[in-house]
């Protein structure tokens, strides 16, 4: 089993509350500072729990340079105050990114929870493909 660093564990830390300060600012209507807030705190913990090199090279891989330039464009939107189209930006760069992610994930939940509904958009994401 890997051994986690106290670094990793601050970024682990510092992303949950980037998330929390995102999800807290989407439902209080958008709010400027908390999304804003959230989303440097998110990043900063990305960054601490994989290291700069990295995080750098997953963020501008030549195939995710659209990803990247729509994630940080939302990001840099809702630091000029402009949360509801920042985070419209910002969801689909996220999308785009982390795409490749999305399959381990729902296997992940899969293998840990026996939830129906997930099981059935398994069983139909594995007959299309």
């Amino acid at each position: 089993m890997a051994t986690i660093t106290e670094v990793q564990r601050l970024g682990i830390v510092l992303m949950g509350f980037g998330l929390f300060f995102l999800l807290f600012g989407v439902l209080l209507y958008f709010d400027t500072v908390l999304l804003a807030f959230g989303n440097i705190l998110f990043l900063a913990g990305l960054t601490l729990l994989t290291g700069l090199r990295r995080t750098t090279q997953f963020f501008f891989q030549r195939q995710k340079f659209r990803g990247t330039f729509f994630f940080l464009g939302g990001v840099s939107l809702i630091l000029c105050r402009w949360p509801i189209i920042g985070m419209i930006v910002e969801s689909y760069g996220f999308v785009l990114l982390f795409r490749s992610f999305f399959p381990t994930t729902l296997d992940l939940l899969l293998s840990a929870v026996n939830i129906p509904f997930l099981n059935t958009l398994n069983g139909m994401s594995t007959e299309t493909q």
